[in-house]
């Protein structure tokens, strides 16, 4: 039977040590009480952490390569909101049993996705208990290319980057709230657990975006952090917000829940200059995704009693909409 020490090397530690050590002189990964971890010069370290848990996040049934997959990627989506290069994260769980063939899974999805990003594993923690997983990731920006949240500028045009709505299409299908041929159904499945970090993107806007963040609640909740933190206003049209012909398949009702307030979809949503249209468009085709122009963001009116997103459909007509975002602790 595996104990936790023998665990955390066979299945983390020499994994780690094989992707070959990024850390600068003086850095320290594993092995110590504590990691070493410094930002590159005239640059700052920016830190999230994200935590999984079974029957909140993701499905008891849930491929542990995924699994894997996923935990880092939401992690890594933080980064990419902030436009910062991905340096290095730490790995705290709880498993209810150390199964080698799920440890082997988990840790493979894992790590294939740090290494694409260059991004050490350097500690952690483990422990016996219901499915738990907490990643800290660490990342480095200049200072003045970070894409705060409280950056939006009166005039700017709202982005978002590749479709949304997949996700919670999948979750929709899952659960038998609505129904989707089977290709549709793996589709919108893959996107619910094998969610795509738009690092390079993140990097490709620096200097060219003012304020952005990763979509993982629903752009209706999303947008509004933006608009609270800038003390501003935003005109969104709700048919412009992108989707994949898989989800154009189901009810348009089913489109509008999923896309505007769906979640989990960690696509960025960003503003830029008028003036940045064409940089926008040329940071997309670099990196060989579609970003999409959904709405302006505009200075609060005489009237306005706060932050607020001001839908209306392709026609310009205004809708009246009752959307928000993913709440933990009031989750339908």
């Amino acid at each position: 039977m595996l104990s936790e020490f023998s665990l955390i090397d066979r299945f983390f530690a020499r994994r780690a040590d094989a992707m070959g050590r990024r850390l600068e002189q003086g850095e320290l990964g594993i092995g110590d009480d504590c990691a070493l971890l410094a930002p590159r010069p005239r640059e700052m370290m920016a830190i999230s952490t994200d935590m999984l848990v079974e029957g909140r996040h993701f499905f008891p049934d849930i491929d542990p390569h995924a699994l894997g997959h996923k935990a880092l990627a939401v992690n890594l989506s933080d980064l990419a909101a902030m436009g910062a290069q991905p340096q290095g994260f730490t790995l705290a769980f709880a498993l209810p049993e150390a199964r080698e063939d799920w440890l082997s899974a988990f840790s493979d999805g894992l790590f294939e996705l740090a290494e694409r990003y260059g991004c050490d594993l350097i500690g952690g923690d483990t422990t016996a208990g219901p499915l738990n997983l907490c990643i800290t990731v660490f990342g480095s920006v200049p200072p003045q290319l970070a894409l705060r949240r409280d950056a939006a500028k009166p005039g700017d045009d709202i982005w978002i980057s590749g479709t949304l709505g997949d996700a919670r299409a999948g979750l929709g299908v899952i659960r038998g709230e609505w129904s989707a041929g089977e290709t549709d159904a793996a589709t919108f499945r893959r996107a619910l657990e094998r969610p795509e970090p738009r690092v390079e993107l993140g990097l490709a806007l620096r200097g060219i975006a003012h304020a952005a963040l990763d979509i993982s609640d629903g752009l209706a909740g999303d947008l509004l952090h933006i608009l609270e933190r800038s003390q501003l206003e935003a005109r969104v049209d709700a048919d412009a917000v992108p989707r994949s012909n898989a989800l154009r398949r189901l009810p348009a009702e089913v489109q509008r829940r999923c896309t505007l307030a769906g979640g989990d979809d960690y696509e960025l949503c960003f503003t830029a200059p008028v003036s940045a249209r064409a940089a926008v468009e040329e940071a997309g085709h670099k990196v060989n995704l579609p970003l999409t122009r959904v709405g302006t963001i505009n200075a609060p009116g005489p009237s306005a009693n706060g932050p607020a997103i001001h839908w209306h459909d392709a026609t310009g007509a205004p809708l009246t909409l009752t959307l928000q975002g993913f709440d933990h602790f009031h989750a339908d």
